[in-house]
């Protein structure tokens, strides 16, 4: 299957159906997914905006980049980030020179003048390092929004601007990539379905990053992620629950959030802010989320390895492999599938 190589008109976005009960498999458009969607149901959104996270640095004399996961104004002005070595957009990230070996207490000076300090290093692969910045808040976001650009790979063929990877509805700046699964929507398509009967609602989730440049590191992907969840989107989950109608998540990263809230809440979803390290997979009971509409994803992706838990691996490979006879295109600009699992037991929905 063939990466989508740029942004397109949203009238072009697919949309493969698969529901896994009845083994059905329907090639729609993006457009008509109103029709596989019923009043009641609710479709939860993740509105973090992108913050341009590639942002070069050099250290004595070297130069690297940091892929920024995650800001944290706990202590001061500080972020999580992982190393890259240098290089351009059109070079694939893993095949990027090794980035430098950074030291706790080092110094690394930013484009557009800001300067952190490296806090810690990660100790098994030295590529995660949490940084402290120098200087006010306003300062460092005024550098990091004028000389970051968007994290981009080497199969979009144009340099990408901010506007490319925010999405209509996006409010806080939390996501270090774009929650894709949300690209197809927008305000008339929104409007479309609440006059429908569904009710959409939006939580917050940090997005990261899907690739590290290192294949050991990869797998470890995704990192932990911060989400926020705000009482009018968790009473409407809880009272879908309750009237046994169904919640669709658009995209894995809002999957993470409602099925750690959960977790959190001893199975209901409850407001909140935390910081999720949940890993789903195929042994993943899920208790909130019902259906996911997601990015069409390569087999073996971390993206990939959650939709398990919402169908067999054989179901998921089969639908893949008709995607791509079909000419759907991969990843962020891509084309989505919509994955409706088998309905979960009236206790389960109620929890």
């Amino acid at each position: 299957m063939r990466p989508a190589s740029w942004p397109r008109d949203k009238r072009d976005d697919r949309l493969l159906v698969l529901d896994v009960e009845s083994g059905r498999r329907e090639h729609e458009r993006f457009a008509d997914l109103g029709a596989h969607l019923c009043a009641g149901d609710v479709l939860v959104v993740n509105d973090a905006a992108t913050i341009p996270a590639a942002w070069p640095f050099t250290r004595a004399g070297e130069a690297g980049e940091l892929r920024v996961l995650l800001f944290d104004g706990a202590n001061g002005f500080e972020a999580d980030a992982v190393v890259l070595g240098p290089g351009t957009m059109r070079e694939r990230t893993e095949d990027r020179p090794p980035p430098p070996r950074l030291r706790a207490r080092e110094t690394l000076s930013l484009s557009g003048g800001a300067r952190a300090h490296v806090v810690a290093v990660g100790a098994t692969d030295g590529r995660r390092v949490r940084l402290r910045f120098d200087g006010e808040k306003k300062e460092i976001l005024r550098a990091l929004y004028g000389f970051a650009k968007p994290i981009q790979y080497a199969y979009v063929e144009q340099p990408l601007a901010l506007y490319h990877v925010v999405l209509p509805f996006a409010g806080r700046p939390w996501a270090s990539e774009m929650p894709s699964a949300g690209r197809p929507l927008d305000f008339a398509a929104l409007s479309r379905l609440r006059a429908a009967g569904v009710r959409v609602v939006a939580i917050t989730h940090g997005a990261g990053i899907s690739s590290t440049g290192d294949a050991e590191l990869d797998r470890a992907l995704p990192f932990p992620e911060r989400y926020a969840i705000g009482a009018r989107a968790a009473d409407a989950i809880e009272e879908a629950r309750r009237a046994g109608r169904r919640v669709v998540a658009v995209g894995t990263s809002v999957v993470r959030a409602l099925e750690s809230a959960a977790r959190e809440g001893g199975g209901r979803v409850r407001a909140g802010t935390a910081v999720t390290s949940l890993r789903i997979g195929a042994d993943t009971e899920r208790l909130v989320v019902d259906a996911v509409i997601t990015g069409m994803h390569e087999i073996g992706t971390s993206h990939f390895e959650l939709l398990e838990a919402f169908a067999g691996r054989a179901a998921l490979e089969a639908a893949v492999a008709a995607g791509d006879a079909a000419g759907y295109l991969l990843h962020e600009f891509g084309d989505s599938m919509l994955v409706v699992a088998p309905p979960r037991s009236a206790a389960s929905r109620a929890a």
